[in-house]
């Protein structure tokens, strides 16, 4: 043996998940550049994946139109709810820190295809979309500007339902919502309602259910309790594609299934329809 050994070093190998999308339906892989250049979409089974908020309103808003609405409005810790993993203000904190997101949802005026509409979308980041305080006050809020200046409302809604840290309070968010919403619909406006995956629990037994015209992207997960839930109450098996978009169509819980690519021209003709 060589009295010199030059020193050798293993290869730094990125971790997979930094190298590919792994799709949650099909559980194809694709590098994240190619997934990311489909618009998040498999182009294998057509799942259409998740998108952060900002990605959503860049989509959908015209160029330059989105103006953002109570950005100010964020959570509360009435309860100053603590459990074995930590205290909910730490962790609602830390979300905003790393998201720059104060809510689970994001409401603004913008242009659609030229038409002046009022603009929420959720983000499932944001602790799971869950419906706080904040995220109810910002979506009642919204419905306010939308009938002061007889715009429509569009909401993407994507929520594991309510955000229990807060208590009965975050329940009162459905209420509160809903009630939002008739106002809206009493002084004559459209709403459309936008479910994409997931959409579930508080979410979708409120505001999610409640518009003019309820569609949806493909593949979507919808429902209220989740399948094992429902299974083991009822002790029976459900279908393969219970809770799906394909399937609530089917059943005629959603009016219409839309593609990524045909949402933003989808809408304004709907808008077209109702003559906003």
């Amino acid at each position: 043996m060589s009295w010199f050994e030059p020193k050798t070093e293993k290869p730094k190998i990125p971790p997979a998940k930094a190298l590919w999308a792994v799709c949650p339906k099909c559980k194809s892989h694709f590098t994240k550049d190619a997934w990311k250049k489909n618009d998040s979409i498999c182009p294998k089974c057509n799942y259409h994946g998740r998108l952060a908020v900002r990605e959503r309103i860049e989509r959908m808003a015209d160029k330059g139109t989105f103006e953002e609405l109570f950005s100010e409005i964020s959570y509360s810790d009435h309860l100053e709810f603590r459990d074995a993993t930590g205290d909910y203000k730490s962790k609602v904190e830390a979300t905003i820190a790393k998201l720059g997101e104060r809510e689970s949802v994001v409401v603004g005026k913008c242009d659609i295809d030229s038409h002046k509409v009022v603009l929420g979308v959720m983000d499932f980041s944001f602790m799971g979309g869950s419906l706080g305080t904040g995220t109810g006050e910002r979506i009642a809020r919204a419905c306010e500007v939308a009938v002061k200046e007889r715009r429509p409302l569009i909401i993407f809604s994507a929520s594991g339902g309510a955000r229990m840290h807060e208590g009965i309070l975050s329940l009162m968010q459905m209420t509160k919502t809903s009630a939002a919403i008739g106002r809206l619909k009493a002084a004559g406006l459209p709403y459309i309602s936008v479910l994409t995956d997931p959409t579930t629990g508080g979410v979708s037994a409120s505001y999610a259910m409640l518009g003019d015209i309820n569609i949806t992207e493909p593949r979507a997960l919808i429902g209220f309790a989740g399948r094992r839930v429902i299974e083991n109450t009822i002790k029976q098996k459900l279908p393969a594609d219970f809770q799906s978009a394909e399937y609530l169509e089917k059943h005629g819980y959603i009016d219409k299934i839309v593609e990524r690519k045909d949402m933003k021209s989808f809408i304004a003709k709907m808008l077209n329809f109702w003559g906003f």
